[in-house]
Parts: structure tokens; sequence; C-alpha cells
């Protein structure tokens, strides 16, 4: 009879811990594979990364740069993608223009006559060059006259720099497109999508120079 008692009690006490020991492994696999939003809602990490496709990021970024950015809610990039594609457009433009001046002021200056005949009003070729002491210039502005070599160099110049700043603005463009792909798949390793940084206003005491108030960098998560 006590054999069957004890037998008995032995049963009742490991039925009335598993529920404790399954409610502890539980926690502890919550504890490696959640987040918990601001609003206490608890997210699974594979929920919350599975909104996020690598692919359509990178799609995203190929058909309008920085979109990539804005589907992986990384907003601070934005405003660098589009500057950058800003500033080397502009780079482009502006070499493409002084290319083209200093190509052709040397296309007219080739152009010319061995012996051309000069403006006697404007002192100017019918091309619009100038002629000093026998040679021909290209005039630059008021007073400046550019001569067949220096304009070469100039249009050599110009031309190889807008070439390899489009050169740039192609791996530019990949590269933001692998950057949307690539913050795509480290959403699975966001623990804390909440992780914010903000300056706040802050104060220090001390003892040499005392009380001083100033902005301190804030970290939350």
């Amino acid at each position: 009879m006590k054999t069957l008692l004890s037998r008995l009690l032995f049963v009742i006490i490991v039925i009335a811990a598993l529920p404790a020991s399954a409610q502890d492994s539980t926690r502890v696999d919550e504890s490696d594979s959640i987040v918990v939003r601001k609003n206490g809602k608890v997210i699974p990490i594979e929920s919350y990364a599975a909104r996020y496709n690598p692919r359509r990021a990178m799609l995203l970024s190929a058909a309008f740069p920085g979109a990539g950015q804005i589907y992986n809610k990384k907003y601070w990039k934005v405003p660098l993608v589009w500057g950058g594609f800003v500033g080397l457009g502009y780079g482009i433009w502006w070499n493409q223009n002084r290319y083209t001046f200093y190509r052709n002021g040397l296309f007219k200056l080739l152009s010319e006559p061995a012996s051309p005949a000069v403006d006697p009003n404007t002192s100017l070729t019918a091309l619009g060059n100038v002629v000093i002491n026998g040679k021909l210039y290209f005039p630059v502005g008021a007073t400046g006259t550019l001569d067949q070599a220096v304009l070469r160099n100039a249009v050599n110049k110009f031309r190889r720099d807008r070439d390899y700043l489009t050169i740039m603005s192609f791996i530019f463009y990949m590269l933001q497109m692998v950057d949307a792909h690539v913050d795509a798949h480290l959403k699975e390793f966001d623990l804390n999508p909440q992780l914010k940084v903000s300056i706040e206003p802050a104060t220090n005491q001390n003892a040499y120079t005392g009380k001083s108030v100033g902005l301190g960098l804030t970290l939350k998560f």
C-alpha cells in the first residue's frame, strides 16, 4: 500500500512539473527569437524579416534609385542616394559643356584657310578667330586667347572627366541596388527595430568648470 501511494505521489509530482518546465523552455525560445515593439506586441523575428524581400528591394532600386531604401525603411539613406546622383549628374553636365565649348573652338582653328582674311573693324577672321603675329588663336572672354595645343589638352581633359563621372554614376547605381538588397537580408538580424539615436539636451557637472549645458547623443533601444 505504501509502495502504491509513493508511486502515485511520484507520478503526480512529475505531471505537475511538466507545465512549468514547458513554460520555461518556451520562455527561453521566445527570448531568443522575438522582437518586442513599442506597443508591447510580440513579433517573431521570422515574421518581421519576411516583410522585407531582398529581390523586391533590389528591383525597386533598379527601377527608381532610392526606392529600395524606402522599402527597407532606411529613410536616412534616401538623401544620400539622390544627392549622389545629383552631384554626379551635375559634374557630367558641366564637363560636357566645357568639352563642347573647347572642341568647337578647336574645329574653328582647324577649319581656317592657310591665310585667312581679317576684318579690320573687329580684328577677327570669318570664323571668329584672332591672328596674332601670323598665328591663329581662339578668343576666350574679352582678352584671352588659346592656341591649338591648349585647346587639344582642354578637349581631352574634359572628355576624360566626363567619361570618368559617367562610369562612376553606373557604379553608384549598382551600389545602391546592392545596398538595398543587403539591407533587406539583414532585417533577419535586426533584433530591435525600435533602435534610435537622437540628440537631446544634456547637463554636465564638473569640479573645475562648474555646470555646463549642451547637447548629448542618446541611444535608445
